[in-house]
């Protein structure tokens, strides 16, 4: 191993979140935390996710990448994998055809970029408003979007496309393409406005279909693309064949590979192909375990495309061990107790940071911008009449649904501050409220000289760094308003439901105040006029940990009497208080610390055209799509959950995808599995309890009262002015 790769493995942090590796003259350089998402077609990189127990590393393949490029990352993720310990599992991707997981680290989507590093391009240059290009954006679940050449000759009707002239990114939404696309694209444009422009870009929106309706925008696209053409091309099918359930069902069948005993490739019929490794292999034949799964597919005469795990023994993917009827991991019980998985990785005390390696490398976890270990200096700001009013300290870390908020992180970082801009927005803020949050932002950004990274936090979607800020004592009231002069009646009672174990990862979320809220995997707090009871579920709520942050958010709730209360020996009063008993979910399926297979999400659509079913990785409420069936894998039943706008020929399709999911399961799954047919809104328990923080009142508002999408409040005046001013200084 050179000096370079020795260096580059010595700077990898082991804590929870995202780093990513670009390949550059045969070495791994970092990329920049703003850059992520950003992939040139030109080069390869490596990713490493790192969870609290375990690790996976992906090599992403740009499709103009050279073979010397593709080899040297296949070498570097061997020696990221033993320097780990060996536990990662490994991820080849291609791109276009990213898997589900390497997706799910980049929320808003994946943008791939002319050229490479090599050829002297940069992944970011924040505040660089010298930019023209066009970028092509498909897909409704996972987002990507291409540079293609700046000419109406790269539209379609069926698609979306962005025209980032840098101080302003005009959004063309092609006539056939669906509001789900339109709101990913903006998502996409807003991201770029503030990774890319420090929050000072212009965004504005044009649908296709009525162009008329935006003169400025238009006149804006042809000064650039020069007049419209009389007829653009039709609607083409995703390019990216997200791999249906069907295909992951494939017939699949053990290979031993002839240079180890102990190392085996699966074979799941050309879809995916995956490399076990035993303990017992040796460092050469582990080495050799990813090329030969290439070679393998080679040799079988596979889409150069098709996906490639690889993983050791005691350290399997959740897929894998899906393809078996009856896993065990070694060290795993039932009910109570905790396993952890081998390797370095699970090693590390997750539960405290080390300061000095943060400062060393403050890039923990991007996923979760974990910059440090959140001992900065915090203020906040709520909306208020659309103006900012100052958060008393005192209050700091209590959040209510109907209100947003703007939280400025102030840390230090190689002698110099640096700064996070959070915009927390309530579940049940107005429009107006939302917009005035984004608007107060820039102000702010303005004010450090555009030093602050801005983050938008979606209640419920803390990320982990936002979450330690309030160390430990972070509440969410489901709705109403801290605002002062609103005169807001306390509820008789309030439940709480508390998830974490330290004062880095805990929050509580007040839920419906009835017994059916409660879950046996959690702590919960509930709130009367005369004291406080902690309510411990029987599987991790007896935990020592859980039991400590329980007992430290009780105390900010709440300054009356406390009274623990075990599941299983509630007095009274506490049903009472809860308008009597009710069942609530307490299956014992849901008491596994580690179950024994992971529950699974499939979004089940037919809009692009033909029917598929697609993955989605670290599912929460939020993704289940009211336009669509969602297909949800609990292993002992099947849920179809049918959305409020999905078609009828979705959900028949949706129905017969079910029955044959079971019947071409490799694991041989009993084909009388239950399929339970649900409707949006009228969600069983046992179908909620698989979500964190279930919201029960998330789709009561009438659609008229429902927020607009926001490409429909972006077009104002003020906006198009900006746009022309912007126009006239570029041209």
């Amino acid at each position: 191993m050179s000096d370079d790769s020795q260096d580059a493995l010595r700077s990898i942090t082991r804590k929870p979140g995202l780093q990513i590796w670009t390949i550059n003259n045969m070495k791994m350089v970092p990329v920049p935390v703003k850059a992520f998402g950003n992939f040139f077609e030109g080069d390869c990189y490596i990713v490493l996710y790192v969870s609290t127990a375990s690790a996976d590393i992906h090599y992403w393949i740009g499709r103009l990448s050279s073979q010397d490029e593709q080899g040297a990352a296949a070498i570097f993720v061997t020696q990221l994998d033993e320097h780990l310990g060996g536990s990662p599992v490994q991820y080849r991707e291609v791109q276009g055809y990213e898997s589900a997981r390497f997706r799910s680290y980049f929320k808003n989507g994946l943008i791939y970029k002319k050229g490479g590093v090599a050829s002297g391009f940069n992944h970011v240059d924040t505040n660089a408003y010298n930019v023209l290009r066009l970028l092509h954006v498909k897909g409704r679940k996972h987002v990507t979007a291409t540079e293609v050449e700046v000419a109406w000759s790269s539209f379609n009707t069926g698609d979306i496309f962005l025209l980032d002239m840098g101080k302003a990114i005009v959004q063309w939404n092609g006539p056939h393409s669906n509001r789900r696309e339109k709101l990913k694209a903006v998502l996409v444009a807003q991201d770029i406005r503030d990774r890319e422009r420090g929050g000072r870009a212009q965004i504005g929106v044009v649908d296709g279909g009525d162009e008329r309706d935006s003169p400025e925008l238009m006149k804006v696209i042809t000064t650039v693309l020069g007049p419209k053409p009389g007829h653009l091309k039709d609607p083409t099918p995703d390019d990216v064949s997200n791999k249906s359930a069907h295909s992951e069902n494939a017939s699949a069948s053990w290979i031993r590979v002839c240079f180890s005993q102990d190392c085996y490739i699966l074979d799941q019929g050309g879809s995916s192909v995956m490399v076990w490794k035993g303990k017992q292999a040796s460092q050469a034949e582990r080495r050799e375990a990813l090329n030969r799964a290439v070679g393998f597919i080679k040799a079988k005469k596979y889409p150069p495309n098709t996906t490639v795990e690889v993983m050791t023994e005691g350290g399997e993917s959740a897929m894998f061990k899906h393809l078996f009827k009856s896993w065990k991991d070694k060290g795993q019980t039932k009910g109570l107790g905790t396993t952890y998985s081998t390797g370095k990785i699970a090693k590390v005390d997750q539960t405290r940071f080390n300061t000095m390696e943060l400062h060393a490398r403050p890039q923990l976890a991007a996923h979760h911008r974990m910059v440090d270990d959140a001992s900065g200096d915090v203020k906040v700001w709520r909306i208020e009449n659309l103006e900012l009013a100052e958060v008393n300290p005192r209050s700091y870390g209590q959040f209510y649904g109907g209100d947003c908020y703007l939280v400025l992180y102030t840390y230090q970082r190689a002698g110099q501050q640096r700064y996070i801009l959070y915009m927390w927005q309530g579940r049940r803020a107005t429009k107006d409220e939302i917009t005035a949050c984004a608007y107060q932002a820039v102000n702010l950004d303005n004010k450090y000289n555009g030093a602050p990274v801005q983050v938008r936090v979606v209640m419920g979607k803390e990320p982990q760094h936002f979450l330690a800020i309030f160390k430990g004592k972070m509440i969410i009231y489901e709705g109403g308003t801290s605002r002062s002069g609103v005169d807001t009646p306390e509820p008789p009672i309030r439940l709480f439901q508390v998830r974490g174990t330290t004062e880095f990862n805990t929050k509580a979320t007040e839920v419906p105040g009835r017994a059916s809220s409660l879950n046996s995997n959690d702590v919960f707090l509930l709130k009367t006029d005369r004291l406080c009871y902690l309510w411990y579920g029987k599987v991790r709520g007896c935990s020592g940990d859980e039991r400590v942050m329980g007992r430290a958010i009780s105390d900010v709730l709440s300054k009356h009497s406390k009274q623990v209360v075990m599941e299983g020996q509630e007095p009274a009063e506490f049903w009472v208080a809860l308008g009597g008993k009710a069942p609530y979910a307490s299956d014992k399926r849901l008491q596994r610390e580690e179950p024994l297979h992971s529950p699974r999400l499939f979004e089940c659509s037919n809009q692009t055209g033909r029917f598929r079913m697609t993955e989605v990785d670290d599912f929460a409420q939020d993704d289940l799509d009211e336009e669509d069936v969602m297909l949800l894998d609990s292993w002992q039943e099947i849920f179809l959950w049918v959305g409020n706008f999905a078609n009828q020929k979705e959900t028949k399709e949706a129905w017969n995808s079910a029955q044959e999911y079971l019947r071409m399961h490799p694991a041989g799954r009993d084909p009388d599995t239950p399929i339970i047919f649900i409707k949006q809104g009228h969600e069983p328990l046992t179908f909620t309890g698989w979500f964190n923080a279930w919201d029960p009142l998330k789709w009561s508002v009438s659609p008229a009262a429902s927020p607009r999408p926001p490409w429909e409040a972006l077009e104002s005046r003020r906006l198009i002015n900006q746009l022309n001013a912007a126009r006239s200084r570029r041209y």
